[in-house]
């Protein structure tokens, strides 16, 4: 996994927020064992305490404390809530103390979460294990991924192995498990101190057959300190692994756990309700609670637009809940959590359960306005969530049309749907044009509104150039400095780009090349290069984050994209001050006029976005804009960072949303109640869409989940189950996969690579 983007400083229960709710019988015993910890505590008591799911009880247990300052720290805690109680024992070590606190649990609690007081947990993390338990009934616990931190820093992710788990523990302290699961196996039951407690108590469980999940998120923080238990065990280690091995030979069976992200719908039907509790929080009635449903939180510019508009909302006057639909690594994902409460759907529940979950938070939240933006299943499920909330309005926002992709791509979801949609956002008015137009949606119902840049954080008066030409370790003596920062994928058309500079090169020899940006082309793109005998000027940079630091070293910036809404590194180039070169495809040339660049017309078109062979004139465009642009570089510069600060700065764009999503709220259109209350008798009939869908998409969202995984684990796709679920829904295609199986074809096949060959295709 990716390790330069995760924040050890964002630790969670730094500060006190807990919700107010209406007060009802507890379903999960929080079990916390204390023991002379004054120092830790209170951060881990914040943790539980600012949970999103309120219905628990907090059980702290007192092993025999002697310092007086933390028996006086205790007496302070007890007092913060109503559902903590403190507990004192004599001092018989971890097991035994966390046994007591499950002896000590409520009749009405249904799970137990243990904790220890120097530990800490995310705030969502009993809600989720709450819902995949109640999902995933034959599982016994659950659990998430772990950070490390203080004496050590890292992330722990770790898939479940029940042979590995015989010989190392790769899970984590925490868990929530079930009561009924615990007492069955008798607890932790070891009354010997520092002897790997809860490795045994894992094997115990797996001894009888017993499974957990694995939600897949960083929900747990495990304190890395010079003294803490982990250390103590290895001090005790060969009695430590005796009981470990001991245990391990009453594990008769193979013991299978239930991991996510996976591809799990089978036409089961999805489920409309789970929770029988009613977990409402008291949230201010004069708010707009937003329940905002996106893809995932990587880095692109559709997820920079999302957190813009997230961390710049009114706190007083917006409460934002995020529902993810598509599993990623979600490099935002802590960004995000600083201003909105997150769920990521695919880490811990079935996609036959997401309706039940979405209906639970609407009620749970008191939502009153569904934002959807570029969540495939978010549009499947807008007609039924019209029929069961008709008076709730939806808002969604479109960053372009994609022909390339069903013919439309989001704007066909959103227009299929629209008779449920109170307004649609687009990001440019070229794309409002062809809903208008293509799509026949009414005018009154679409609204541009440009997605914007932070022109106080892209200011090129905040870098000095020389500088940040030592600290990439460029060299050169050429006068100027062409950059080109994308995703190095197709639909940028990088191998134009490099036709574009091969040309420019002919004519030119003042310039030199950096490229930033990763993707599955830019191997290609280097070997082109190689081949071309151009590495001497082009540079690649990789993946960079900081992008300001690149446009402040550049002169030029060009975008060669054969789609683009209204491309975010348009925005950030001019509010740098560097002009731009662009393909005139989406809203480009609304942002980028013959004063700050040049808009070359794009001679290809998007169902072609495969061909990799560029026509002569349409390179010809991009060099003779690139020469006029150099030529006279100082007027276009002048003009670049004036351009955006007249009406394409993210305020603006913030102001123009709020401005929006309150006239909505307050005026949502009686039209679309009307369409959602007579479509109630149809409910049935969104439901089985949204089953369809599922389906139809099975292969996608498997696909998304071998990418995962084969990223964080390393784990080898099955191409030929892949390709198995991509076509199987397709009658002549199940005909003939049984055919390849039955004839062996498919072992030869798989033997020679075609099997990878027949992936690449429906990759492609």
């Amino acid at each position: 996994m990716e390790k330069d983007y995760f924040n050890y400083t964002l630790q969670p229960g730094r500060e006190l927020d807990k919700i107010e709710y209406e007060e009802q019988d507890p379903i999960i015993s929080v079990i916390m064992p204390f023991y002379n910890d004054k120092s830790y505590i209170e951060q881990a008591v914040n943790c539980v305490l600012n949970q999103t799911f309120p219905l628990f009880e907090f059980l702290i247990i007192d092993d025999g404390s002697t310092d007086n300052e933390s028996l006086r720290k205790l007496e302070q805690i007890e007092k913060m809530d109503k559902r903590i109680k403190v507990f004192h024992k004599k001092n018989e070590g971890l097991s035994a103390t966390r046994d007591f606190g499950a002896s000590k649990s409520s009749n009405c609690c249904k799970y137990l979460m243990f904790l220890d007081s120097d530990d800490l947990i995310e705030k969502t993390y009993l809600e989720c294990g709450y819902w995949t338990l109640e999902t995933n009934t034959d599982a016994s616990w659950a659990y998430t991924d772990s950070v490390g931190f203080e004496k050590m820093e890292y992330r722990w992710s770790k898939l479940f192995d029940a042979k590995q788990m015989k010989k190392v523990n790769d899970l984590t302290s925490a868990c929530i498990i079930r009561k009924e699961d615990f007492f069955e196996v008798n607890g932790y039951e070891l009354r010997e101190k520092a002897v790997n407690e809860d490795w045994n108590f894992w094997l115990k469980l797996m001894a009888k057959g017993k499974f957990p999940v694995k939600m897949n998120f960083y929900g747990m923080w495990y304190r890395r300190k010079e003294q803490g238990e982990l250390a103590k065990s290895r001090e005790n280690k060969k009695r430590a692994m005796e009981i470990i091995k001991n245990t391990a030979k009453m594990i008769q069976k193979d013991v299978t756990a239930i991991q996510y992200p996976k591809q799990d719908y089978n036409w089961d039907g999805i489920v409309e309700n789970v929770a029988t509790i009613k977990c409402t929080q008291n949230i201010a009635k004069n708010k707009i609670n937003i329940l905002m449903m996106i893809p995932w939180m990587v880095t692109g510019g559709a997820d920079k637009f999302n957190l813009d508009l997230i961390s710049r909302l009114d706190k007083n006057r917006y409460h934002v809940i995020i529902l993810l639909t598509e599993p990623n690594v979600n490099v935002y994902r802590q960004e995000f959590e600083q201003h909105a409460t997150v769920y990521d759907l695919t880490t811990f529940l079935d996609q036959k359960y997401w309706i039940a979950f979405i209906n639970y938070i609407i009620k749970k939240e008191n939502i009153n306005l569904i934002f959807n933006t570029n969540s495939k299943y978010g549009y499947e499920a807008l007609p039924y969530l019209k029929t069961e909330y008709p008076e709730i309005p939806i808002v969604d926002y479109i960053h372009m049309e994609e022909w390339y992709n069903r013919n439309g791509g989001y704007s066909r979801d959103s227009s299929a749907v629209s008779s449920v949609i109170d307004k649609t956002l687009v990001c440019n008015k070229n794309t409002q044009r062809i809903l208008e137009e293509h799509f026949k949606r009414n005018k009154e119902d679409i609204e541009t509104v440009y997605i914007g840049v932070n022109e106080q954080e892209f200011n090129p008066e905040l870098y000095n150039k020389e500088e940040l030409l030592q600290k990439y370790d460029i060299e050169t003596n050429k006068k100027y400095i062409i950059s080109y920062i994308c995703r190095i994928a197709e639909q940028k058309r990088p191998l134009l780009f490099l036709e574009i500079i091969k040309k420019l090169k002919e004519d030119r020899d003042d310039f030199i090349v950096l490229v930033a940006g990763d993707g599955n082309l830019l191997p290609k793109l280097k070997s082109e290069v190689k081949k071309l005998k151009l590495d001497g000027i082009i540079k690649f940079l990789g993946n960079v984050t900081k992008t300001k630091e690149i446009y402040a070293m550049s002169d030029l910036t060009i975008n060669c994209s054969i789609k683009e809404g209204l491309a975010l590194t348009s925005y950030e180039s001019l509010s740098m001050g560097v002009p731009v070169v662009s393909s005139d495809v989406g809203g480009q040339k609304e942002l980028i006029n013959d004063k700050v660049g040049a808009i070359v017309p794009c001679l290809q078109q998007e169902t072609e976005i495969m061909n990799f062979k560029y026509s002569e004139e349409e390179i010809n465009y991009y060099v003779s804009a690139i020469k006029k642009i150099l030529n006279n570089l100082e007027y276009y510069k002048s003009n670049a960072r004036k351009r955006i600060l007249d009406g394409f700065t993210i305020d603006q764009m913030v102001d123009k949303m709020s401005t929006i999503f309150e006239q909505t709220v307050s005026s949502p259109k009686q039209e679309k109640i009307e369409n959602g209350k007579n479509m109630k008798k149809m409910k049935d009939v969104t439901k089985e869409l949204i089953n369809l869908s599922l389906i139809s998409n099975k292969g996608e969202y498997l696909w998304l989940c071998n990418q995962y995984n084969s990223k964080c684990y390393g784990i080898e796709i099955d191409k030929w189950e892949y390709i198995k679920n991509r076509l199987w829904e397709k009658p002549l295609w199940r005909v003939f996969i049984r055919f390849l199986q039955k004839t062996g074809i498919m072992k030869l096949m798989k033997r020679n690579g075609i099997d990878q060959k027949v992936k690449d295709i429906l990759d492609k």
